[in-house]
């Protein structure tokens, strides 16, 4: 699709991911001249009504939120065969490519991942949203640190959620809370449980139930709790191990109310812990940097238009006589002044703090 323009508006420049049911492309809207990240459904579900009705209703309902944790959404339409959205473009990459870069994260840097998440929740709940669908693919990390929650391809408000049969497991299998799997329902309290296990999973490297196939991963929830995180990691705070168990609990009734209540004990264990502020860094080698590097790759192969200097007519004054055009001068090539940045390959160079001091323990290297 690239180089396509959809609605007439929109150019796709170069793909960013696929999933399931729809392809990311980075691309640009001619009309206000601003980059855009364009969610391209297969045409394969052009013809479902039912598909469409859901992805008409994400559009619509997420744009209507207004919060810096969110991924803003701009427009949505339909190109021959093609529904498609638009989004905000954030340059980096995902919270999944950082942690297969880095690996656990100490519990500050946690923290500064899960703040902004949980706003976004937040402001989703506080509207009747639902996610369904929490997990490290769906956590955009920008070069500038900003953590920003997308994807709500399967956001419903609560009121119309039977618009999806209930026999139909939606999410990702890892991060499905018990009531998901076992009837398909979903509230805030789903989206707290699998944030949970996001907190789990950021801590730990890992998430906490395995098996032969997505479907035994889910079922394993049903009857087993999460373990704490400290046991799979020495040094993690009490406070992270009973904050997941809460988050976590298998009756929807034990856990936090939403996402503004979850976000609120992450604060006060913040405080409790006197945890630093933390920038997170945008994964090094991530599908949208590559997307980017692509793209401007095949800019630079284009041919460009002849320089066209000034005439001897336009640049003399009235009554003189004929002038030499004087080249200009050349440009000295610039040296990469970022080649230096982020050499730093030992365990305690992974994770520092805004101040640029060491933060990480050794057993969190």
């Amino acid at each position: 699709m690239d180089s396509m323009l959809l609605d007439g508006r929109y150019l796709v420049q170069a793909k960013i991911a696929s999933g399931g049911t729809s392809t990311v492309y980075r691309g640009l809207d001619v009309r206000l001249d601003r980059p855009v990240a364009l969610k391209v459904m297969d045409s394969r579900y052009a013809g479902d009504e039912q598909f469409l009705t859901r992805f008409q209703l994400e559009a619509r309902t997420v744009a209507r939120l207004k919060n810096s944790g969110l991924v803003a959404v701009y427009d949505q339409g339909l190109d021959a065969r093609h529904p498609f959205l638009v989004m905000e473009l954030v340059e980096g990459g995902t919270l999944r490519e950082l942690l297969a870069e880095r690996g656990p994260m100490p519990p500050h840097a946690v923290v500064a991942v899960l703040r902004p998440v949980l706003g976004g929740l937040a402001a989703a709940h506080r509207a009747g949203l639902v996610h369904r669908d929490v997990k490290p693919e769906n956590v955009l990390i920008s070069d500038d640190g900003e953590v920003k929650i997308a994807d709500f391809g399967l956001v419903r408000a609560v009121a119309v959620a039977g618009i999806t049969s209930a026999s139909v497991i939606l999410g990702t299998a890892a991060y499905l809370s018990p009531e998901q799997v076992r009837d398909g329902r979903a509230g805030p309290r789903s989206d707290v449980y699998s944030a949970g296990i996001l907190t789990y999973e950021l801590l730990t490297g890992q998430t906490p139930f395995s098996g032969d196939s997505a479907l035994s991963i889910a079922y394993q929830r049903l009857d087993r709790d999460v373990p704490p995180p400290s046991s799979v990691i020495d040094g993690v705070p009490s406070q992270f191990d009973e904050f997941v168990a809460c988050a976590t609990a298998r009756d929807p009734a034990e856990r936090y109310a939403d996402a503004v209540e979850m976000g609120a004990a992450l604060e006060s264990i913040t405080e409790e812990l006197a945890l630093p502020d933390f920038r997170v860094p945008a994964p090094r080698n991530s599908a949208q940097h590559r997307s980017a590097v692509l793209y401007r790759s095949r800019i630079a192969q284009q041919p460009r238009p002849p320089v066209r200097h000034p005439t001897r007519e336009l640049t003399r004054e009235p009554g003189a006589g004929p002038r030499r055009y004087r080249r200009p001068a050349r440009m000295p090539n610039r040296k990469d002044t970022n080649s230096s940045r982020c050499q730093g390959n030992s365990p305690a160079s992974r994770w520092t703090n805004s101040s640029g001091r060491d933060s990480m323990p050794a057993e969190w290297c």
